[in-house]
């Protein structure tokens, strides 16, 4: 019989303790080995059962998430799911949880506004996709140090308007995020497009987060704004995101209800089919790390009116969901690690 998936559920609310265990005991491939109601514990307990999986909260007494967290990843580095409020003021612990190591974030379970049967699917898949993930890996090769980027600067003469650049990205997304926006050099001259799988309360902080470290401007898109190069805009949580003429070689920005499940919007095949659509050739498209194969049929659609097409690599992805389904279906036109990303896409501009 196949090994069970372990978990060690970590949470100070008896009753979100006991909607996990409910949830997660009905999985056959899954298996409650420990409980703990503050990061002392979760430390403590992660040391003494090894779980494959931690769910972790981030308020909590005694010792917070956030720091339990940091402390599991440099001494025991294993995947680890927060457990967020999915309200604007959860989003930045939520962010930095991410960029500490954590591979991905669900909502608390009593505050799902949806069917129970789709919120056990949501929990149940991410600590599955958590437990496959190379979150150890990911973790060594961020702390190891990389020898410094070649700058890249544009002038008058390199600028050819009007191409777009669609990077799309779900589990484990945000850390890959975090190294190409901020690699993006000044004066790039393409629009730049992040959809990242993100509720609608964060999507604003995380272009934020970004725009902080970033070269390029970053900012929330919003409906019927131009695409102007060097600036990148990040598709809002819980919408769809898509493009539309204005003339010119210009195109502005169409906000559309989503047609995700729960927790994969904005969907990233939406805004490829668009870019294809609107930009042909002078589109590429970039699919980073992430669960699923959202991004898949997009990233065909850039490759068939002969836009180029990028995925990230095994090697240093976090969850090889995304990428594998577009390279497995021969769509991706270069398969790279993340720190090469940035180099091919300013070579195709």
């Amino acid at each position: 019989m196949e090994k069970k998936i372990t978990v060690l559920i970590v949470d100070d609310s008896a009753l979100v303790r006991q909607l996990l265990v409910d949830m997660i005991s009905q999985d056959p491939e899954l298996e409650v080995v420990g409980i703990a109601r503050d990061g002392v514990e979760a430390i403590n307990l992660t040391n003494e059962l090894a779980p494959d999986v931690v769910t972790m909260d981030i308020h909590m007494p005694v010792m917070d998430g956030l720091s339990a967290l940091e402390y599991i990843m440099k001494k025991s580095p294993r995947p680890v799911v927060m457990l967020s409020a999915f309200v604007s003021k959860g989003a930045a612990p939520t962010l930095k949880a991410l960029e500490l190591g954590a591979v991905d974030f669900i909502a608390k379970p009593s505050q799902f506004p949806t069917s129970v049967k789709e919120v056990r699917e949501c929990v149940l898949d991410k600590i599955k996709a958590a437990a496959r993930s190379r979150a150890k890996e990911a973790w060594e090769r961020a702390r190891r140090a990389r020898p410094p980027k070649k700058e890249v600067k544009f002038n008058s003469e390199t600028v050819r308007g009007g191409k777009v650049v669609v990077l799309g990205a779900s589990a484990g997304g945000p850390r890959a995020l975090m190294e190409i926006v901020p690699a993006l050099p000044e004066g790039v001259p393409a629009s730049i497009v992040i959809v990242q799988h993100m509720p609608s309360q964060f999507t604003a902080s995380f272009a934020d987060r970004l725009n902080a470290k970033a070269r390029v401007e970053v900012c929330e898109a919003t409906d019927g704004e131009e695409l102007l190069a060097g600036v990148a805009l990040v598709a809002p949580g819980g919408r769809d995101m898509a493009f539309e003429k204005i003339g010119g070689g210009k195109a502005r920005v169409r906000l559309l209800p989503t047609v995700a499940r729960y927790g994969a919007s904005p969907v990233i095949d939406v805004t490829m089919e668009s870019a294809a659509q609107v930009f042909s050739e002078r589109a590429v498209g970039v699919l980073l790390s992430g669960m699923g194969n959202d991004g898949a049929m997009g990233l065909g659609m850039i490759k068939d009116v002969g836009g180029k097409t990028i995925a990230q690599n095994e090697e240093t992805c976090l969850v090889y969901g995304m990428p594998r389904a577009a390279i497995e279906r021969g769509i991706a036109d270069e398969v790279l690690p993340l720190e090469k990303i940035v180099e091919a896409i300013v070579a195709h501009l």
